[in-house]
């Protein structure tokens, strides 16, 4: 296994960013008992745990309050629908707006499913898609509430584990939110090419200790600093999973 570097140029910049954050409550809105949130937990919930035979590991490390940004890495489409079920707080995650305008019966319950479980619709097709998504990671942070975020910014084309972008990077030092690294295990077994209906199996998600980096704080345009902080998560993520690294990014080796 090889170690991710620990500089690079690649920076992503947003003039947006620099408006004052609003204060973050220190006691966002909870799920009602009732919500669509709770329904779905509670229906698929045990149907996932069945089928999956899910095993978690480390989820108590997740702060209880407070903004948190869980980071990990994506092998299938399933990895979203697990890790929202496998959390006591709701994961707020970007998704593809596609997930949402499908038609008929299947388009609507997978609009419900995804919406219910926090998903937030962004179109990221064009040049201002991820700033669209940084955007929205700041918004929900500021809420004081949990963003989901895959770093490599695509699905794994082969199982390893890919070189991180920095948005992660800038979000947590624009928001001061602490990062949980997550691992998703064995999901790409039981829905390969990440398409089709996923067979049963075994799944195991780990989160790791939470990280700070208070120590570059004022440093969100610096591209060495955010390249840094980006190693440094994915560096956990990869100890999580016990994945292969490959110094490149995801959607480079797909179009090779």
């Amino acid at each position: 296994m090889c170690k991710p570097p620990a500089l690079a140029s690649i920076v992503l910049t947003c003039t947006d960013f620099d408006r004052p954050r609003p204060a973050q409550p220190s006691n966002p809105t909870p799920e009602g008992p009732l919500s669509r949130f709770a329904l779905i937990k509670a229906v698929l919930g045990p149907i996932m745990r069945l089928m999956f035979r899910t095993r978690v590991e480390g989820a108590e490390k997740i702060p209880a309050t407070g903004p948190v940004i869980l980071a990990g890495n994506h092998l299938t489409f399933i990895d979203s629908m697990i890790l929202p079920l496998v959390c006591d707080r709701q994961v707020f995650f970007i998704g593809k707006d596609e997930y949402v305008t499908g038609k008929g019966f299947k388009g609507r319950l997978m609009a419900w499913f995804f919406t219910g479980v926090g998903m937030v619709p962004v179109d990221r097709d064009g040049g201002r898609g991820g700033v669209a998504a940084l955007m929205t990671g700041r918004r929900i942070l500021d809420e004081g509430r949990i963003f989901g975020i895959y770093p490599e910014g695509t699905r794994s084309p082969d199982g390893r584990l890919y070189r991180g972008r920095t948005g992660i990077a800038r979000l947590t030092l624009m928001t001061g939110a602490p990062v949980v690294p997550f691992a998703m295990i064995g999901t790409d077994k039981l829905q390969p090419g990440g398409s089709g209906l996923p067979h049963p199996g075994r799944v195991t998600v780990r989160f790791g200790e939470p990280m700070e980096f208070s120590r570059y704080d004022g440093m969100d345009r610096d591209r060495y600093v955010l390249r840094a902080v980006t190693d440094s998560v994915m560096t956990e993520v990869m100890r999580l999973s016990g994945q292969e690294y490959v110094d490149m990014y995801a959607t480079k080796a797909k179009a090779a």
